[in-house]
């Protein structure tokens, strides 16, 4: 049973105990005050042509129908009051319905009899409000990197065009020059490249709902294929990759898109890694469960950005360094590819060791 159904149905049984409750009492004292009102007037001397003696008589002989008419009298009225009570409690829960999205942070306040239900709309209220904050937080950060992203294609572009025209224009300079020149260029260029792609990963997440197109794969020649392809980017810090793997492991999953997570994952490890550092891919089969661990040495990550490091477009360096400027969509990304495969990604970071780990089912 959900926890309304409890709260409608505690309700239910406290309002029809009430009413049983002084029904049973009104019953009672009815009863009681007609014996006792026989025994007490039985007591005096009456005379026939007494007005008092003819009602009393006329009460005696009829006692049921009267004291029926009075117990239906008396138990109509209890009826009613809870009757109208209740509806004074729908006229609350319907009014304070309207104040879970009022833009006042005041707590909803209700009868005693309703603290439940109180208690459960200020939850309701203030998960509101948290996604309210959350969701203009998200909303605000995209912005901004929208900002950020196109003012930083200004910057590889103007190098691109800068150096091509020199290209075009010096008419005498040296093969070396040239090569020099070029290089610069096609790293601009390729600089452009990832800059746009951010642009269309903020689209996408936006815009397209994720599904899975399951397939068998052995996820060890999958990482092995990974690792490798990150070769150049291992090099420019003097890194190397470590994989640790138990021998060839399958699972059932969507290829691309975790082939995506593990990228996601290998990138933030190399764009946070100390120079000359090993980073350690490992690999677990835990009965019915894989897990995934990306373990590299880094500046510690303080708990309040740790907590938030999945959410969609936030960013470790608020400065937008060159080097691992992002558009914060990576890891939020592969949250949402690894809970769609009913698995969880967590994030630890202690004494400059940063560790993400993934526990999922090995099949769906």
């Amino acid at each position: 049973m959900n926890k309304k159904a409890s709260i409608k149905r505690r309700l239910t049984e406290y309002i029809f105990t009430r009413f049983l409750l002084w029904a049973v009492i009104y019953t009672v004292f009815l009863l009681g005050g007609f014996l006792f009102a026989r025994q007490f007037l039985g007591n005096f001397t009456w005379y026939a042509d007494d007005t008092l003696y003819q009602l009393f008589t006329k009460i005696r002989d009829y006692s049921v129908l009267f004291i029926g008419s009075l117990w239906l009298l008396g138990v109509g009225i209890i009826f009613l009051h809870y009757w109208f009570k209740t509806l004074g409690y729908m006229e609350e829960v319907v009014r304070a319905a309207g104040e879970i999205y009022s833009p006042t942070e005041e707590l909803i306040t209700l009868s005693a009899e309703l603290k439940e239900v109180e208690n459960q709309m200020n939850q309701t209220k203030l998960q509101v409000k948290h996604n309210e904050r959350a969701a203009r937080e998200a909303e605000q950060r995209k912005n901004d990197l929208v900002v950020y992203l196109a003012h930083d294609l200004k910057t590889p572009l103007t190098s691109v065009i800068g150096y091509l025209t020199l290209l075009r224009d010096e008419k005498e300079i040296s093969k070396e020059l040239q090569e020099k020149y070029l290089l610069i260029s096609l790293s601009k260029a390729e600089r452009l490249e990832e800059l746009i792609n951010e642009f269309f990963d903020i689209t996408r997440f936006n815009l397209t709902n994720l599904t899975l197109e399951l397939s068998r794969i052995n996820i060890t020649r999958m990482l092995e294929q990974i690792i490798f392809e990150a070769g150049p980017a291992f090099k420019d810090k003097n890194l190397s990759c470590r994989l640790s793997a138990e021998g060839d492991i399958n699972i059932r999953c969507d290829a691309g898109k975790m082939q995506r997570v593990f990228d996601n994952l290998l990138r933030n490890a190399v764009n946070y890694s100390f120079e000359e550092d090993t980073i350690v891919v490992a690999i677990k089969q835990e009965g019915e469960n894989i897990r995934f661990i990306f373990i590299n040495h880094g500046n510690t990550i303080p708990e309040e950005k740790l907590n938030r490091i999945f959410e969609q477009f936030y960013r470790l360096d608020t400065a937008r360094q060159s080097r691992t400027g992002g558009a914060g969509l990576g890891l939020a990304i592969a949250k949402e590819i690894v809970e769609l495969h009913g698995g969880k990604i967590t994030a630890a970071s202690k004494d400059e060791v940063i560790t993400f780990e993934i526990v999922m089912p090995a099949v769906l």
